[in-house]
């Protein structure tokens, strides 16, 4: 297989959250080039500056603007001559009670994990459906597998799609050089984790791992990189999942 020159070029979203920061530092490590984007442009200012790197950008991009993406894949071409692999991380996890999410919090939500992964996938998936190469890796959730035993109901249905809509865009782009993929962390060790949930309950919560601990993060972000590898030419419409044994299948 002749590679693009652009194989190595990855789009991070929602790359300063802390998965997200992670991924980036990964990819980098690995030899990638990284766009790391964020609607916040102070989060990325901050970033950058925690995290500098010859072979690193910054996009600000708000997810559910397909305008916003192409203006990031059209900087990236700028920058790179193109898009070889795509992270969909992007998400806003809630906890709100079930009966208490409001319908304007319940769309907010999805908007960004699920609207925001389909645009994305479409915007990228063009671009890498024309160049015959392309590696997606959608951010999932053991939420979406369980119904969300400590997220809210809207982030477990947005999570849920995601592992459908890497299915629908695998199918489609399988024969075009694109894989697409997705990987459903548990819960993981990580400072949102933490802020996210009281430290009672996050105690609680890990009781019911089978393996006794949260997830590394570093180890999503090489299962990401693992992925965005050239050689991954048959892993395409699978779900990953990292759970410590808290869903078996």
């Amino acid at each position: 297989m002749t590679l693009p020159t652009h194989h190595n070029v990855a789009l991070v979203t929602g790359g300063t959250g802390g998965l997200g920061k992670v991924i980036c530092r990964r990819l980098l490590a690995e030899g990638f080039r990284v766009a790391m984007s964020d609607v916040d442009a102070a989060a990325l200012a901050a970033a950058a500056q925690e995290l500098p790197h010859p072979d690193m950008i910054t996009c600000q991009l708000d997810v559910t603007r397909p305008a916003d993406f192409e203006r990031a894949l059209d900087q990236i071409d700028e920058r790179w001559g193109g898009i070889g692999v795509l992270v969909n991380n992007a998400a806003l996890t809630r906890t709100t009670p079930l009966f208490e999410i409001s319908p304007e919090e319940f769309d907010a939500v999805t908007a960004v994990a699920l609207k925001g992964t389909f645009i994305g996938c479409q915007a990228a998936g063009k671009r890498m459906r024309d160049a015959r190469f392309g590696r997606i890796i959608n951010m999932a959730s053991l939420a979406g597998q369980n119904g969300g035993a400590a997220t809210g109901a809207h982030y477990a249905a947005a999570k849920g799609g995601i592992i459908t809509l890497t299915k629908v865009f695998a199918r489609d782009l399988a024969a075009h050089g694109v894989t697409v993929n997705a990987i459903s962390p548990g819960p993981l060790d990580l400072d949102s984790v933490r802020q996210l949930l009281p430290a009672d309950k996050l105690a609680a919560v890990v009781k019911t791992v089978p393996v006794g601990t949260l997830g590394d993060p570093d180890y999503i972000a090489k299962l990401v990189a693992l992925l965005a590898d050239p050689a991954a030419v048959s892993a395409t419409g699978s779900t990953y999942d990292v759970n410590g044994g808290l869903f078996m299948r």
